[in-house]
């Protein structure tokens, strides 16, 4: 029904105007605080006038209508400590320093997943979902790979509950990673987390890249963290290769990223897994290296004033690694799993290095790469004798288990005995245990070589080992 009076249209539009003035009236709005940049100090950015919770984002203007991404990390005497995510050039002191709106900017992002909270404000927002299979996104959910943006994915806070450590399911499942050394000797459990231990240069990357192209894992998520740059698409292309990368997501944080950007990398490739693990699938996260996130928080937190405790890590360095590597694991009730490999730097080849001491005492395992190994052209490199994985008495048969041991005490005899051996010393017939292991030990290099485009099966590893311990036919290669 239309009518001719214009009062009579102007009072309906007065008082819808009325009720929605009403409805916004009785929302609750948050206080919105700035403050102010007053210091700049190598790493580490001080602000004044912010009450913005440690680990939120923060907008710090850098003039022309650009703006620097900073997380704060700690506060004294009503200052805010800020560490910068990207380049600080431009900032200047006095400069604006803001709350991050509730949604981190991406552009090229998708949908957002739900409607804004006010309460969100500052809380760090990254991209989660089957859209990133296939992809190389960095540390902050960007894709790098050139292939257009992201689809079907959730902008998902990153700021999530750990796990009841009664209700994750025991690991009780081997899992079939294609390597033979590790397949027969030291068996991985499904849900196991496990250390690869080593210096520069021995051949870590390519043995990440062999289990995650012959590993039974439905997605396989890597984060590159703090390595050289050049390596990113060198792993991608040529190690992962096209049938891995199609199940893959890999989260790149080179070595020229601010600390925050590494750390921030290192959480991300942990939440993707577990997205994927809470959905029911089976997940391998490898991870090079565990040593670059903590030599990204000992940036951080000698920046911050925080004191040097062991060979120059503050304690942070140590409790952050447990905070990260046990988010990993079998999901609650059976539901889905991850499967951890982190590689850990060993500097000079010391195992006693803090890092690689302290990611001992907390992984499931670990697998030590060998420089001798190495240099005599054996690959992969593993040394038999000082790796453990210590759920393989779980995941295997007491025959698997047996046969296990019994090659490492001929492998370890042999070595122990190897000088007398070279120098003509050892006289046949001394002592059988060592007689056997001699006659075995050209069988057992055979066994534990492989070269990085053959795999190897759990089943026919376990069939081989049985063979080669087994008396009367150790003498004959598998």
């Amino acid at each position: 029904m239309t009518t001719d009076n214009p009062s009579a249209d102007l009072s309906v539009d007065w008082a819808l105007f009325l009720d929605e003035i009403g409805q916004r009236a009785r929302l609750p709005v948050p206080l919105e605080t700035r403050g102010t940049l007053t210091r700049l100090a190598g790493l580490v950015l001080e602000a004044s006038g912010i009450r913005s919770p440690v680990g939120s984002q923060c907008l710090i203007d850098a003039g022309d209508g650009q703006t620097v991404l900073a997380e704060v990390v700690g506060f004294s005497a009503g200052r805010a400590f800020l560490m910068p995510a990207g380049d600080v050039r431009g900032l200047s002191p006095g400069a604006a320093v803001t709350p991050a709106p509730p949604y981190r900017p991406l552009p090229k992002l998708g949908h957002p997943g739900r409607a804004i909270n006010p309460s969100d404000k500052g809380v760090l927002r990254l991209p989660l979902g089957n859209g990133l299979l296939g992809r190389v996104v960095d540390a902050h959910g960007q894709p790098m790979d050139g292939q257009g943006p992201l689809a079907d994915v959730d902008a998902i806070p990153m700021d999530q509950q750990p796990l009841n450590a009664m209700e994750r399911e025991p690991i009780r499942t081997p899992l079939d990673t294609g390597v033979r050394c590790i397949n027969s000797l030291l068996t991985v459990g499904r849900g196991q987390r496990i250390g690869l231990f080593a210096g520069s240069g021995v051949g870590k990357s390519v043995l990440l890249g062999m289990m995650a192209r012959y590993t039974q894992a439905d997605v396989i998520v890597v984060g590159l963290i703090g390595e050289r740059g050049r390596e990113v698409k060198e792993f991608i292309e040529d190690i992962l290769g096209a049938d891995g990368r199609s199940r893959s997501v890999v989260v790149a944080a080179p070595a020229d990223a601010p600390p925050l950007v590494r750390m921030q990398g290192a959480a991300y490739a942990t939440a993707v897994a577990e997205h994927f693990r809470d959905q029911g699938q089976h997940v391998l996260l490898l991870m090079d290296s565990l040593t670059r996130y903590a030599m990204a928080q000992r940036e951080i937190a000698l920046a911050i004033g925080e004191p040097p405790a062991t060979k120059g890590y503050p304690p942070s360095c140590f409790a952050k690694l447990p905070s990260l590597v046990e988010r990993s694991g079998n999901g609650l009730n059976g539901v889905g799993s991850i499967t951890a490999f982190y590689t850990v730097l060993s500097e000079g080849d010391d195992q006693q290095d803090p890092i690689a001491d302290a990611a001992r005492a907390i992984l499931d395992g670990h697998v030590v790469l060998s420089r001798s190994l190495a240099e005599a052209g054996h690959f992969p490199a593993i040394d038999v004798e000082q790796s453990a994985s210590r759920v393989m008495n779980n995941v295997t048969t007491q025959a698997h288990w047996q046969a296990s041991r019994r090659f490492k005490a001929l492998y370890s005899r042999y070595q122990k005995t190897r000088d007398l051996i070279q120098l003509g010393v050892y006289a046949k017939g001394s002592d059988a245990e060592t007689d056997q292991a001699i006659a075995l030990f050209p069988a057992m290099q055979a066994f534990l070589a492989q070269d990085m485009n053959e795999g190897a099966p759990l089943n026919t590893c376990i069939a081989d080992l049985m063979r080669l311990v087994s008396p009367g036919l150790g003498a004959a290669r598998p």
